[in-house]
């Protein structure tokens, strides 16, 4: 099923390398929804983020914000001090991706509760199901 042009634009997501569909996958990556969110609160250096964030290493953190900084959500900030200093914040175009993402982190912890009374109700038809078979 291909995604209304007035959602995607210009941009066939029906093509596995098209833009659109890379932009959507960063944003909404594991890491990348993370790092959003927590730079919506402030600027953070690399190991307040990690620790914020919990469970990412080192590198997946690394690759997260090389791609969403090379995508223009985040600026990388590099202070020429001893020891060296690299704070990491939003740009404004991050700043609106992650007002987004926040969006659907908010509806998804708001809807829990339905969400596993559906997985409940799914999972008990489905041995029900297996036990008449």
């Amino acid at each position: 099923m291909a995604v209304s042009t007035t959602v995607t634009g210009k941009y066939d997501t029906g093509e596995a390398m098209c833009p659109y569909r890379l932009v959507l996958e960063h944003v909404t990556s594991r890491w990348g929804v993370l790092v959003l969110i927590e730079l919506l609160e402030r600027p953070h250096r690399f190991s307040e983020l990690r620790r914020a964030i919990g469970r990412v290493s080192e590198k997946m953190l690394t690759q997260t914000l090389q791609t969403l900084e090379r995508d223009g959500l985040v600026h990388r900030d590099a202070k020429p001090v001893i020891p060296p200093r690299v704070d990491y914040s939003l740009t404004e175009l991050g700043h609106e991706a992650a007002m987004q993402v926040k969006a659907l982190a908010t509806w998804t912890a708001e809807r829990m509760d339905d969400v596993e009374k559906a997985r409940q109700a799914y999972d008990e038809a489905r041995a029900a199901s297996a036990r008449a078979s």
